[in-house]
């Protein structure tokens, strides 16, 4: 299982982690299970990356929220969107993956899971935290 693989499994926990605003140990041994993944290294991801964002929610959901436009609010974004967001947010700032990877993968699965303007709002967002962050 390459990286993009893991990526697209851990986008998925995440948005189910967004619906049921609930995540433990116990949910990802389910979704690992559920989704047959056996592969230690991409269970050790998966956990790594969803641990890692829950424990830096708060500094995640100010960054998105300070880079949106005036008129949004972090409660108007879809939880897709949101995960993506937070999924490439975590990998970039705390995870040490080069911007232009996170974004360009996030963007992929923008592609795939969101709406046709997903990859263009995701990019915005992404590129102004780039801009003032990184």
């Amino acid at each position: 299982m390459n990286r993009s693989q893991m990526r697209e499994l851990t986008f998925q926990l995440l948005y189910q982690i967004e619906i049921q605003k609930e995540i433990n140990e116990e949910t990802i041994e389910i979704f690992c299970e559920n989704n047959q993944i056996e592969n230690k290294e991409a269970k050790k991801y998966i956990t790594n990356i969803i641990n890692g964002i829950v424990e830096k929610k708060e500094e995640i959901n100010k960054l998105i929220s300070k880079n949106l436009k005036s008129d949004w609010k972090i409660e108007r974004i879809t939880k897709i969107n949101l995960a993506l967001l937070k999924l490439s947010i975590y990998e970039m700032m705390y995870n040490g993956i080069p911007y232009k990877v996170a974004i360009n993968e996030v963007i992929e699965l923008a592609k795939k899971y969101g709406d046709e303007s997903a990859p263009n709002f995701i990019n915005g967002v992404l590129a102004s935290i780039v801009k003032e962050n990184l």
